[in-house]
């Protein structure tokens, strides 16, 4: 067994710094704007980083007064020469943690190495259920009565990083892919925000796969 990781009390220094990824829309990271605004996270954003600059979140931040950093997949020969740009762009901003929110790209074992355990991501299905794309579509397709939202650390796989936190949401007979998604969005919403609390006020043990909080 690897030796248990036990977060320092707080995790980073508080108010965190946050670079947030994001794919397309990002309404999790209007969520986690809005928590950092009103002082429900003691943190504060200090980059919204998209791999497509076309991204309509990045325009959200802008809006917010936020900095806006493109860093276009397209433009760079290869994954590591544009992973090398995205963690320059972290490391200008001098972030703590790097929270996905609906960016749609799995990251390199040695960037995320580089950010160990600084890297959340949250997915709408009860992981190690529905991972990748369209989860609440396989989910559906699947049959399911019963699935749900994940908070976890992020590694090199595919939504396989240590869970932080889950909630289950039951899948209403008949409900189509927009109503589900629609009510796991606001899960997530709640779920993001609480998760990230609590992993900043530290305090808490990784033992393999297993995240356990003191009370």
């Amino acid at each position: 067994m690897k030796e248990a990781y036990r977060a320092p009390v707080p995790y980073v220094p508080l108010p965190a710094r946050l670079a947030v990824f994001l794919s397309g829309r990002g309404s999790n990271f209007e969520a986690l704007a809005e928590a950092c605004r009103t002082g429900e996270l003691p943190a504060r954003i200090v980059a919204v980083v998209s791999d497509r600059p076309e991204a309509p979140g990045l325009g959200t931040a802008e809006r917010l007064g936020l900095r806006a950093v493109a860093v276009d997949r397209r433009r760079f020969p290869s994954r590591e020469a544009h992973e090398a740009a995205m963690a320059e762009a972290v490391v200008a901003h001098e972030a703590d943690l790097i929270c996905l929110a609906g960016f749609m790209r799995i990251l390199s074992p040695p960037f995320v190495d580089r950010f160990r355990l600084k890297i959340l991501n949250i997915h709408p299905a009860l992981l190690p259920s529905f991972p990748g794309k369209d989860a609440q579509a396989q989910a559906i397709s699947y049959g399911v009565k019963v699935t749900g939202v994940t908070v976890h650390f992020v590694d090199s796989g595919m939504d396989t990083g240590p869970i932080v936190a889950q909630e289950a949401v039951s899948v209403a007979e008949g409900e189509d892919c927009a109503a589900l998604s629609a009510r796991l969005l606001r899960v997530e919403h709640r779920l993001y925000r609480s998760s990230l609390r609590k992993v900043l006020e530290g305090g808490w043990v990784l033992t393999e796969r297993s995240v356990a909080f003191s009370d």
